[in-house]
């Protein structure tokens, strides 16, 4: 593996770290007990995950790419756009730094698992559940949600955005998907935005949590990446 590859693996790492400490952060402001954010809502939410990932990318871009989402890596991939080489490393440097930021939450906010006494709650700030446990239309929400994100991001490469306006962009899309497409599932669309995470639940000595729904696991993880490659192939077939 070459040196090159090397730093964009740690750009991937780090990039998402702080995508999920501040997405992961804002969830667990607005839902644990006694934080000056409880109740805050959804829009609050969303907000604060269109700007997580604006600050993940920026804080990233001068060693990688940016993806921080194995969708959108594989999507990139199927345009065209990224070396097939790097595809699994890009997903495991994503993931682990999904973990890292599930562990920087429960630290930051420490004293309010104690507080908070709602298991599904807790769960709910490290990994996304469906409002209505439908596994299909789960998972179709996903995918739908997913194709959004990466055909735009696409469409933004043959585009002419000032230099360093692209992050903002992108927060945008991302807190336009959560306001309109998240009510159902959550809008993971990101599987190491999911993945990463629930598995810090799962290992965590986390006060009140409970299970870390390993059943529902999979549509955060399988939607998001056939999402993904529905949102390229689109892209390929338009001149």
């Amino acid at each position: 593996m070459e040196t090159n590859l090397w730093m964009q693996l740690v750009g991937e790492f780090v990039g998402t770290f702080i995508l999920i400490l501040l997405g992961d952060g804002v969830v667990a402001g607005v839902t644990l007990k006694k934080s000056k954010a409880d109740g805050a809502g959804w829009i609050a939410i969303s907000l604060g995950w269109g700007l997580a990932v604006t600050l993940g990318v920026y804080t990233s871009a001068f060693l990688s790419p940016a993806h921080l989402n194995p969708a959108v890596t594989l999507g990139m991939a199927m345009a065209g756009k990224f070396a097939w080489a790097n595809v699994i490393p890009y997903c495991i440097a994503q993931t682990l730094g999904g973990i890292l930021g599930g562990v920087c939450v429960w630290i930051h906010y420490y004293p309010h698992w104690q507080a908070t006494k709602d298991a599904d709650a807790i769960r709910g700030i490290f990994a996304t559940g469906p409002a209505i446990r439908n596994y299909a239309m789960n998972f179709i929400s996903e995918v739908i949600g997913t194709f959004v994100l990466v055909f735009a991001l696409l469409a933004f490469t043959r585009g002419n955005f000032t230099d360093g306006l692209n992050p903002i962009v992108v927060g945008i899309l991302i807190t336009a998907i959560g306001l309109s497409l998240g009510g159902t599932t959550g809008y993971a669309i990101n599987p190491a935005r999911d993945l990463g995470p629930r598995i810090a639940h799962a290992i965590l000595p986390i006060a009140n949590k409970g299970n870390s729904d390993w059943a529902y696991s999979w549509v955060p993880v399988f939607g998001p990446m056939v999402g993904g490659a529905l949102g390229a192939l689109l892209f390929n077939v338009l001149p």
